[in-house]
This record gives structure tokens, sequence and C-alpha cells, in this order.
């Protein structure tokens, strides 16, 4: 039972509430690995499943601490497999993090609710938009040859969706993959090798804020961090194997999940 006695003040969940989480977290890194956006699943069974007198930063803090091992995992596998350019991940890598920064900044002034029905908007639109393109992302066909012009849309790319992280956050991964398909003209495979190596400068530096404060939930985090490795190692190698075909149907399968929550959250709002 979710709401059991806890097994310990170290690890305050019951053993049936853990077992929920190690699934969700193993599931959530497979995801992650194919095409971002691992935290739709991983955040709200935290939200679950951890008692309700945690505070909101630890549940957060321990869902980074779990993401980034994850995440560290499937670029490992990535970059073993897939060629990157630092022409392109260099600048999407420090926009990524200059972005994040500003727009953790900037997050408790501006009101979630305000955000959220925007986002949706947008995120339906890039699954239309997706959706009704289906030979978009098949092959890697870049758009451009020349350095500068690789590097200054890279650079803002990874500043619009390390902001849009940083003050919001569900579907990062997502954001960065359709930006660097649709902007750059990259396959659905080798979008998602640069999304998620700039995902992981995100999550690093959350953590990082997270753990100076020691709002990390240890033990948890990396109970399921182990699990989140092991889907993030399974997804890299079949997105690997299979191509960007299997990676823009996982990538609709994830926009669709994203709709559901950011819908949820938006109904939510106005009818409370």
């Amino acid at each position: 039972m979710l709401d059991g006695p806890v097994i310990a003040e170290w690890l305050p969940v019951s053993v049936g509430a853990l077992v929920l989480l190690l699934v969700a977290a193993g599931v959530a890194g497979w995801v992650d690995a194919v095409v971002g956006g691992g935290g739709l699943i991983q955040l709200p069974a935290l939200v679950i499943a951890v008692p309700k007198d945690v505070a909101t930063p630890f549940i957060l803090g321990t869902n980074k601490l779990s993401s980034f091992f994850g995440t560290l995992s499937a670029s490992w596998v990535y970059l073993r497999k897939i060629r990157v350019q630092l022409v392109l991940l260099a600048p999407l890598v420090i926009g990524a993090f200059a972005g994040s920064t500003v727009g953790a900044a900037l997050s408790r002034y501006v009101p979630r609710e305000v955000l959220t029905p925007i986002v949706l908007v947008a995120v339906v639109a890039v699954g239309l938009y997706t959706l009704f393109k289906p030979k978009m992302g098949l092959h890697h066909e870049p758009r451009h040859t020349a350095a500068r012009a690789i590097a200054w849309r890279a650079a803002a790319i990874g500043l619009a969706v390390g902001f849009y992280d940083g003050i919001l956050g569900p579907g990062t991964g997502s954001f960065f993959v359709i930006l660097i398909v649709g902007v750059l003209g990259y396959g659905f495979l080798q979008a998602s090798v640069n999304a998620k190596i700039a995902n992981l400068t995100t999550n690093l530096a959350a953590l990082a804020v997270y753990g100076v404060h020691g709002e990390v939930i240890l033990v948890l985090g990396l109970a399921m961090a182990v699990l989140n490795v092991t889907g993030g190692f399974i997804g890299a190698h079949m997105a690997t194997r299979r191509g960007s075909g299997f990676v823009r149907i996982v990538f609709l399968v994830t926009l669709s999940l994203l709709i559901v929550k950011l819908a949820w959250d938006t109904i939510a709002q106005f009818t409370s």
C-alpha cells in the first residue's frame, strides 16, 4: 500500500511506494533516453508516493538526482554510437545553461497559471506539425553547413528551451528534439543525441542548487537512479538500433502525455 508505514527516516516511503517509484524510474529512464520527457512519468510518481509532509523541493531534488544519472548513461551510449558536431553542441549546451539559470531566477515572479495554457497550445501545435509531416526528421539532412549559421541557431535553441526548463520544465527534452529537427534539419536520432547532452547540462545545474541546500532524499534518489540508468541504457540502445522512425513514434506518444498533463493542469487551475 502506498500509504503504509514508511521504511525509515532516511527512506520516507512505504514498501509499496518504493516499488512504484522504482518501476516509474525505469520507464522514465527509457522514455527520456529515446526522446526526452521522462519527467512526465517520474515526477508525478514522486508526488503521489512521497508523504505529503515532505517539502516540495525535496521531491524536485530527488527527481533531478535520479534523472541526472539516467541522462548521463544514455548520453554515454549515444556518444559511443553517434557522431556529434561541437559547432552545434557547444553553443547548444552553453545556451541551455544560461537560459536555465535565467528561467529559474525568474520562475518565482511569473505565475504558473499564465504559462501552462500557453505551453499547452505550443505543444499541441508541435504535435500536429509533426503528425502531418510524416517525413520530417526521418533522414538526417542538415540545412546549414557554415559554422556560424549552425552555432547561432544552436545557441538560440539552447537559450529558449533552457529558459523554459528553468521556468516551467515538463517536456524539455522533447522541445530540444523538435527544434533541432525543425530548425536545423537533423534526423530525430541525431537530434536526440544533442538534446540529451543539453538536458544533462540543465539537470546538473538544477541538481547543484538542490544539493547545496540539502534538498534531496539521497537514498531514494540513488535507488531510483539505478533503475533510471538501466532504463536509459536500454532506451538509448533501442533508439540507435531502430533509428529515427522509432524515435519519431516515441516522440509523438510523449507529446500526447505532455498534452494530457498540461490540459489537466490548465483545467484544474481554472476550476479550483
